[in-house]
């Protein structure tokens, strides 16, 4: 499988357990000890990326949707794909009540036949 689908098909992990609402899906991809750096600037480790989601997903973002869109994905070595893509949230209520984009940044690592996500930096974009 080549770099651009491999990203591909993690990021469509990450949308579809978005779009579900389901915070455990929506941490499966990450490793134990991977880090997420959220839109607010929060870092947070292994299962804390689960349980935060699992918290926001049915609350604050209940009913929203998520398009993660890859724009580039760069193969480091033979097990490590930096992948950045435009993530478009569309949610009906809450503090991002609206459409609102964000860009974010993640490392992919092999382990074994499966890629994983060893670390995601997600930035709001504002306004232009």
């Amino acid at each position: 499988m080549n770099t651009e689908q491999i990203a591909r098909d993690v990021l469509a992990r990450l949308e579809a357990a978005w779009n579900a609402g389901n915070g455990g899906a929506f941490g499966a991809p990450y490793r134990e000890d991977a880090s997420f750096v959220t839109i607010r600037g929060e870092l947070s480790h292994g299962e804390e990326i689960t349980q935060g989601h699992a918290q926001i997903l049915p609350s604050i973002y209940q009913g929203s949707t998520n398009r993660m869109e890859l724009l580039e994905a760069q193969r480091l070595s033979d097990d490590v794909i930096v992948a950045t893509s435009r993530n478009t949230l569309e949610a009906p209520r809450g503090p991002l009540a609206g459409v609102n984009a964000a860009m974010s940044t993640s490392v992919l690592v092999r382990a074994g036949d499966e890629w994983r996500i060893a670390a995601t930096q997600n930035t709001l974009v504002g306004a232009r």
